[in-house]
């Protein structure tokens, strides 16, 4: 299996240099390190043919608008300023950064919640607020968009609670059934990059490296 072509995005965002603590780190693990990256790829610069019909604008927004709903979290901060500057350089991307930061400071919350089939883990039941795109930036970010962000929030924030009727509303806003397994994708794959990213930055001090902020 050949090397990826491409820099090695936690690498670059941690500020990882070849030899440094965290860099051995991840040398322990050759075959994680390398699918994270060509997951990454995958997901964000595909290579021909390309299934699906997710543009390159909605695949940053919408890991942008999962990243910034993850707050403060150690790891988050980052990613969302890696997709957002993404987003900057795509047809449209402009218009769409201030739409969703505003939309996932709507969308904040400590999840997660929702409700468990009636049984033991009911006990674990927790209610949490619901969220749908405002009707001031729908405009903005148009129906499928709107719907694919309500999607991701569901994901974060409500997993126990996603259903039939969900995936309706992806389908009702113009999104193939392939088109939902993509945003489902990204949403799983920034949650397991975000965690990444802030485990290696929490070994960082420990090691004597010095990851970016």
């Amino acid at each position: 299996m050949t090397s990826s072509t491409f820099p090695d995005v936690i690498d670059q965002l941690l500020g990882i240099a070849p030899g440094d603590p965290l860099d051995r780190i991840r040398a322990r693990r050759p075959q994680a390190r390398a699918q994270a990256q060509r997951s990454h790829e995958a997901l964000f610069d595909p290579a021909p043919p390309v299934f699906g019909q997710v543009s390159p604008a909605e695949r940053h927004a919408l890991a942008a608008f999962v990243a910034l709903l993850h707050g403060e979290t150690a790891g988050a901060d980052a990613l969302a300023r890696l997709h957002l500057e993404n987003l900057r350089r795509q047809p449209g991307g402009e218009a769409l950064i201030q739409a969703l930061r505003d939309e996932a400071a709507r969308g904040a919350a400590q999840g997660p919640y929702g409700r468990y089939p009636a049984g033991p883990l009911s006990a674990e039941d927790r209610d949490g607020p619901a969220y749908a795109v405002s009707e001031a930036r729908r405009a903005t970010l148009g129906p499928r968009l709107a719907a694919a962000l309500a999607h991701a929030h569901l994901l974060v924030h409500h997993p126990r609670d996603a259903s039939p009727a969900a995936l309706k509303a992806l389908l009702d806003a113009g999104w193939s059934s392939t088109d939902i397994v993509i945003l489902s994708q990204l949403v799983a794959f920034l949650s397991f990059q975000i965690r990444v990213v802030a485990g290696l930055r929490a070994l960082a001090p420990h090691l004597g490296a010095a990851p970016q902020p």
